[in-house]
């Protein structure tokens, strides 16, 4: 059983989803909780998912308590009246904490697709990073994205047995959209006015796109204030800021950059138009995970506006920067990327460390390897960094919590098998 409700979250699991039911030996159920309604229900529809069950908890105005309420109360009842051997979460969002908790209520067998990432701070990202913690807790197959994550669960004495290198998923997905993406930027893009968004051919595009938790209140204002001052510095500069729909973040950015000259703000894009933003930019300014890690595959540095990573493999690979949310520091990061080209190229030619576009395979033959005798194990992903003998985990350790490697600003079945 696939348990999921956030659109990161399906993009990421799609390729498991797809894998598994294409594979004869296993009996997929495909669950999801609407946590994030509309932005979930386009990438179902993207890759042609219908889930076998829906529980459609999200509400307006929901907090944690209230997610984690809903979710707990509706996996009960879903667990007990469609029986799993193994049920797969994703990533860090408040669905998969709750689902691998219920399904541990259960004794069900638990499986955490994106497992191993850790800042080592408790707060950033809040609540991401005690969710995937506890997780890895419940959990009896990890498949850790890089050897860094591993290094991070071993750390943490998850036995060595359960984890499984796979690479990230979301480079799975990524492959299939890039495939078939037509050039340029969609001819009915508008913003949040609806005006068409149309580029210059001199110009260049900076995407931006910053939500979480700890950028809201005056880490966010110092953010625009950055992008204020990039466009008035930069004539030939276009920013496009795809604004979240929390509220939090639209009090902040609507009244710093409605109107400013060359700044567009657009509402929240479906994904394949995300991909085309940034296909179609110079750098992305961001404090999205998934987006660290689909950069590299087309060629884009990131300046990560956050103070701390649980993805540190871009920084040390040298595709990504962290810049934290101090305006000066954003504004300093950034003209580096646009007066210095050699700089930039370092950045924008850079082999993915995250994944290889195999990842869901190699979860799906790991799942065969615990449930059916004389299933081999799969030989696991090794990015270039790690093959060249340069793959470590951070020797220095930040943060409140014990163990996991960070980089901080200021450093460069059987047949019948269910599930």
């Amino acid at each position: 059983m696939t348990i999921f409700g956030t659109r990161p979250e399906a993009i990421k699991m799609a390729p498991v989803v797809k894998a598994l039911q294409a594979h004869p030996d296993i009996q997929p159920i495909t669950v999801v909780t609407g946590q994030h309604r509309e932005m979930l229900d386009q990438v179902l529809q993207l890759f042609d998912i219908v889930p076998d069950v829906d529980l459609n908890i999200m509400q307006a105005g929901q907090s944690l308590f209230d997610i984690s309420r809903r979710a707990l109360e509706g996996l009960e009842p879903c667990l007990q009246q469609h029986p799993a051997d193994l049920v797969l979460v994703q990533g860090d969002t408040t669905t998969a904490f709750i689902s691998g908790l219920a399904a541990f209520y259960l004794k069900i067998p638990v499986g955490h697709v994106e497992a191993g990432l850790r800042t080592n701070n408790r707060y950033e990202p809040f609540p991401e990073e005690i969710n995937r913690r506890l997780l890895s807790t419940l959990c009896e197959l990890n498949f850790a994205p890089t050897e860094e994550s591993r290094a991070n669960l071993l750390h943490d004495g998850i036995r060595p047995e359960s984890i499984y290198v796979t690479g990230n998923t979301v480079t799975d997905a990524l492959q299939v959209m890039v495939g078939a993406m037509p050039a340029g930027l969609p001819s009915n893009l508008v913003d949040m006015q609806g005006n068409p968004v149309r580029l210059p051919a001199d110009c260049r595009l900076i995407l931006v796109e910053t939500h979480r938790r700890e950028n809201l209140g005056k880490p966010m204002e110092e953010i625009c204030e950055a992008l204020r001052s990039l466009v008035k510095s930069f004539t030939n500069l276009v920013l496009v800021f795809s604004v979240h729909r929390n509220p939090r973040v639209r009090e902040v950015v609507l009244p710093a950059l409605e109107g400013v000259e060359r700044v567009r703000l657009l509402e929240p894009v479906d994904y394949p138009v995300l991909l085309r933003l940034m296909r179609e930019s110079h750098f992305i300014l961001t404090d999205s995970g998934g987006i660290q890690e689909e950069a590299p595959s087309l060629g884009k540095p990131v300046l990560v506006l956050r103070r701390t990573t649980e993805r540190p493999e871009g920084i040390r690979a040298g595709v990504a920067r962290l810049v934290g949310t101090d305006g000066q520091e954003i504004v300093r990061q950034a003209s580096g990327l646009l007066v210095e080209p050699e700089a930039y190229r370092e950045m924008s030619q850079v082999a993915n460390p995250y994944g290889d576009g195999k990842a869901a395979q190699r979860t799906v033959q790991a799942i065969l390897h615990r449930f059916l005798p004389g299933a081999r194990r799969p030989e696991e992903f090794v990015s270039a960094r790690c093959s060249s003998g340069g793959c470590r985990p951070d020797a220095s350790r930040e943060g409140d919590l014990p163990g996991a490697a960070v980089a901080a600003v200021g450093r460069s079945a059987p047949a019948g098998l269910s599930g």
